[in-house]
Formats: structure tokens, sequence, C-alpha cells
């Protein structure tokens, strides 16, 4: 069994990575670094908002940025997570089982 201390971050990641938008983002991300602008126009929704939901991402160890010039380019700090993402995603598409 897992400690207690695994467990709570097991936890946090989950909890970072339970909206769909950041969902979306891992998945973005999964392919190549991309800017706050470029995930705008992959997602369709707010700069605000894309770059409230990398605040939260950043955080909880998903993502880190790298500034170039003025552009801050995001990347997922490891590949585990992305399997995670793909695996909750792959799941839910199979439907509810009997």
């Amino acid at each position: 069994m897992p400690s207690k201390d695994a467990m709570a971050a097991a936890g946090d990641l989950l909890r970072a990575l339970a909206a769909p938008v950041r969902i979306a983002i891992v998945l973005q991300l999964r392919e190549t670094e991309r800017c706050v602008h470029e995930l705008v126009e992959a997602l369709g929704v707010t700069q605000p908002l894309i770059s409230q939901h990398l605040r939260i991402l950043k955080a909880a160890g998903v993502v880190r940025g790298e500034r170039t010039g003025r552009e801050v380019f995001y990347r997922l700090v490891d590949d585990h997570l992305a399997h995670i993402v793909i695996d909750a995603v792959a799941h839910a598409e199979e439907g509810p089982r009997p």
C-alpha cells in the first residue's frame, strides 16, 4: 500500500486534471509544446481561461513554462501524465459497462 503522502499527492494530481479544459490542454501539450495563444486557437476558449488552467496545472507539477522572448511555451513535465489522461478519455469513450 502506498504511503498516505503518496496517496495525497496522487489525489492532488487527479484534482488538477479534473477539468475538461485541463484535460484538453494536456492532450494538446502531448503533441508538442505550445504557447498560450496556440492553446486559445486550438481549444476555442479565452486567453484568461487558458492562463488560469495553466496556473493550476503548473502548480500541480503537470506542466512547466519556458520563456522565449515575449512568449511562454508550455510543455508536460513528463509523459506519464499524458497516459493518465489518454487512458481516462479512452475509458470514458467506451461508455458504461453492464
